[in-house]
């Protein structure tokens, strides 16, 4: 199992199916080459200051080296979005959580565009032509 790293590569799995949970979102995409599974790891500033969220990042990756990799499916990129509630929340529960996770059917959430800068809702978009 990898870890994923590149910027390039989170945004691709946001794109794909998500499963919620009270502590963590585990994001999945399968992916079209034979390589193996790959898992990437994030905690947004909401969730704390630095130490609280390398906290949550450690426990969610303890969680991942815990977890049997059977239940992950091969060629998949795997991301695991921590949540405030996996500092409070007991360690096996939590791992009880992802196995659940991994067997749950995702639900893929398609990213709609996001309208253009000082565009309004219903109006097309201001061009700069010179009037005649």
């Amino acid at each position: 199992m990898d870890r994923l790293r590149q910027r390039a590569d989170f945004l691709a799995v946001a794109n794909g199916a998500r499963v919620n949970s009270p502590a963590f979102v585990l994001q999945s995409r399968p992916r079209d080459d034979g390589g193996p599974v790959r898992v990437g790891f994030t905690v947004t500033k909401k969730n704390g200051n630095a130490p609280e969220r390398n906290r949550i990042r450690r426990r969610l990756r303890e969680l991942v080296k815990r977890l049997d990799p059977v239940s992950m499916q091969p060629h998949h990129d795997y991301v695991l979005v921590g949540r405030r509630d996996a500092l409070s929340r007991p360690f096996a529960t939590m791992l009880d959580d992802l196995r659940i996770a991994f067997t749950r059917p995702a639900r893929h959430t398609a990213k709609v565009p996001t309208k253009a800068r000082g565009q309004r809702p219903g109006h097309a978009a201001a061009t700069s032509r010179k009037p005649d």
